[in-house]
């Protein structure tokens, strides 16, 4: 059984704040599952391939090509929204605030 003092220690690397009736309780449960943990290792997995997922998905990545793209001055004047001083002019998002 982990002692308080051990709970304790775990608490703290993991920066949680418990309350000496948590303490008690999650020693028991803490100590259950080191337990299982044991029960587990004895399980041979000398055969067995790692998995690090199981769906069967894999990455679809493309190739890295260099593109043409629309130079940023044919695109300013294609857009059909207001410009100002070479640059596309939007609402602002932050207003200050008004008086009261």
């Amino acid at each position: 059984m982990l002692s308080e003092d051990q709970v304790k220690h775990i608490a703290r690397l993991s920066r949680l704040g418990l309350t000496d009736a948590e303490i008690k309780k999650f020693s028991s449960q803490l100590t259950g599952i080191l337990e299982y943990m044991d029960i587990l290792n004895e399980v041979d997995t000398k055969d067995v391939e790692p998995t690090s997922q199981v769906t069967g998905l894999e990455n679809v990545l493309r190739e890295d090509e260099a593109r043409d793209w629309v130079k940023g001055e044919e695109l300013l004047a294609s857009s059909p929204l207001e410009k100002q001083n070479n640059q596309i002019k939007v609402k602002p998002v932050l207003a200050e605030p008004e008086d009261k």
